[in-house]
């Protein structure tokens, strides 16, 4: 059916103005400014008075688990969380079982999701240090990167041979996305604090045996990596004040070879915070200190840091309730990022036009996504309907997530997402989903 969305607060392209949006077969047909009214009974009329009118979210970083890992989540409950807050469209990782480092792999993600996911999707190539065959052989205009692990942070992906990271960045036929952490680094600190504490390290340590060194050393590596081969480097989660000095903002994302992302548990926690959450918020990278989170969002508001992302990635409260080393790294948050980041605008800390900036237009800017991430005629009707003036507290009841709980159980946040358009497709409105349709591959406008 096609939606006509009518008299919202569309903020848009550095732009707010009342409107109204007519979308027809899917797409952005007409955006008309000003007050408007319509009748016409074959059209699906949603009254936008008082809500705010956003292009869909796009998260280039997620771990939906499948296949492999479907006790701690799966496409369809994660895509459905997804869309429950605000995201239309996602980039998921490899690190599953099995690892997605063929292109066979690789095609059954994306059969998988086709058939399962409420949101639109694309899913990362995986390196190791001998694939480099399976790479080159990754399309660029249908998926999203190719993702390193520059540091063992998951399974036994880690590519730490100078060799392999040499043909990978010489070779990548697309952006190569990172995760940067030293793992020699990590070895000694952790050598270092079991010296001294046995088994029982404090989760309080985390930030320090997973250090700024740590993380320095390796993203000032696949910086330098990237400068040899004039690689498209995406360096993913940064989490340390030391590492934005190897971030440019003097040019246009358009013009970058190099680019950064923040992540929402980085830009609202610290290191004060394990006190009070101990394990659930153990991720790596890790959390650090306030002045690494002040330099952060400061770094984000400049545009030294391009784009905003959850690297969401579940597990089960009983994996985390373990003590710290047993403890996996990782938690939920697509549901609720942003929320998180309309929390950070009613404390006057960012606008909203720099929030929709950074999740929704540049992450389809950085990755050239075909027709998404803003309000365009033309455009797929990938939109999210705000009401920033009801209260939203995040309870077990309306956790969406497969593993059940969030480290944001209790908060109380000032907005709340009361529709998600995917596609043309009203999925999502006030608790209750349309499951019919589903989303679609994302589609990349890059040189084959």
């Amino acid at each position: 059916m096609d939606i006509y969305i009518k008299n919202a607060l569309i903020i848009n392209e550095n732009r707010k103005f009342i409107g109204s949006i007519l979308v027809k077969n899917g797409y952005i047909n007409q955006i008309i400014e000003g007050v408007s009214d319509f009748d016409d009974t074959d059209i699906k009329i949603i009254n936008g008075k008082g809500k705010v009118l956003i292009p869909g979210i796009i998260d280039d970083q997620v771990h939906f688990r499948e296949p492999g890992l479907t006790g701690k989540a799966c496409i369809y409950t994660e895509s459905k969380a997804a869309v429950a807050g605000g995201i239309t469209s996602f980039m998921e990782m490899p690190n599953t079982i099995p690892q997605t480092v063929t292109q066979e792999l690789l095609k059954e993600k994306f059969d998988l999701a086709s058939e399962s996911s409420l949101a639109n999707y694309s899913f990362y190539m995986g390196a190791t240090n001998d694939n480099i065959d399976e790479i080159i052989k990754t399309d660029p205009k249908n998926v999203c990167g190719i993702k390193v692990f520059m540091g063992s942070s998951t399974g036994n992906m880690l590519v730490d041979n100078k060799e392999s990271l040499d043909k990978i960045f010489s070779q990548a036929p697309t952006l190569v996305a990172v995760h940067c952490e030293d793992e020699a680094t990590i070895k000694a600190n952790t050598d270092k604090y079991k010296a001294e504490f046995g088994n029982d390290v404090p989760i309080s340590y985390h930030p320090v045996i997973r250090s700024e060194e740590a993380c320095y050393k390796s993203s000032s590596m696949a910086v330098e990596l990237a400068k040899k081969h004039g690689t498209r480097l995406h360096i993913l989660h940064l989490s340390t004040k030391k590492e934005l000095e190897l971030l440019d903002n003097s040019i246009p994302l358009k013009d970058k070879k190099i680019t950064g992302e923040i992540c929402v548990h980085h830009l609202w926690f610290d290191d004060r915070d394990y006190n009070k959450y101990g394990t659930r918020i153990k991720w790596n990278p890790a959390i650090k200190s306030e002045t690494d989170k002040n330099a952060l969002f400061e770094a984000m508001l400049d545009d030294r840091l391009d784009v905003i992302a959850t690297d969401h990635a579940p597990h089960t409260l009983e994996e985390k309730s373990n003590s710290y080393f047993k403890a996996p790294s990782g938690g939920p948050l697509v549901q609720h990022s942003l929320n998180i980041m309309l929390e950070f605008y009613y404390q006057n800390k960012i606008s909203i036009e720099k929030i929709i900036d950074k999740m929704c237009h540049k992450p389809a800017e950085m990755f050239n996504v075909i027709k998404r991430g803003y309000i365009r005629v033309g455009y797929h009707a990938d939109l999210v309907l705000i009401d920033l003036d009801t209260e939203y507290t995040v309870s077990k009841d309306n956790i969406l997530y497969k593993c059940q709980w969030s480290p944001f159980e209790n908060q109380t946040f000032h907005s709340k997402i009361t529709h998600t358009f995917v596609n043309g497709n009203l999925v999502y409105e006030n608790s209750v989903f349309n499951e019919e349709v589903k989303g679609m591959a994302l589609e990349f406008d890059r040189k084959g």
